[in-house]
């Protein structure tokens, strides 16, 4: 059976393509419905890391909450990334908010 993604060339393409597959840390925890809504996130995102922290893989197999768990699994807030940068960034309400660090005094 060829699981290899259509278009897909780079390495570990052919990992996590389906909704049955998903990391050791969902597996007691993980539905049915996070699963789809967690492959529609890495497909719309082209399995591509949008966190590219240091160290980044580039090939996304996580889906990162960007405001935290606590606002549930809504796709506008979910972003496909690579396991390192998953781990590395970890939760994001434990980070200060980018855009007050960014404020330009004039």
């Amino acid at each position: 059976m060829d699981t290899q993604a259509p278009g897909r060339s780079y390495p570990g393409a052919s990992l996590c393509l389906h909704t049955d597959q998903v990391s050791s840390a969902w597996a007691k925890g993980s539905t049915r419905r996070w699963r789809v809504v967690r492959a529609a996130v890495l497909a719309r995102d082209g399995y591509r890391c949008r966190l590219v922290l240091d160290g980044c893989t580039t090939y996304a197999t996580h889906v990162h909450h960007t405001q935290g768990k606590r606002f549930g699994d809504d796709p506008a807030l979910l972003v496909a990334s690579c396991e390192h940068c998953n781990l590395k960034y970890g939760d994001p309400t434990k980070h200060l908010d980018r855009a007050i660090e960014g404020v330009t005094k004039w």
